[in-house]
């Protein structure tokens, strides 16, 4: 792999952990819509749905 494949991996990864921090800090400041295990991992999956078929080809 490239540097810069490298790179667009690392900042891919950090930016799915932002979102998914962003989604559990949410569901915790608002325990009535979900819990906040279970909001960061239904986030967690669609992202990676969504990621896996790019990163595959």
């Amino acid at each position: 792999m490239s540097s810069l494949v490298l790179l667009v991996v690392l900042l891919l990864v950090l930016v799915v952990a932002l979102v998914i921090g962003a989604l559990a800090y949410l569901a915790h400041r608002h325990p009535a819509a979900a819990t906040p295990m279970m909001v960061a991992l239904a986030g967690a999956a669609v992202l990676a749905a969504c990621i896996v078929p790019i990163a595959a080809r």
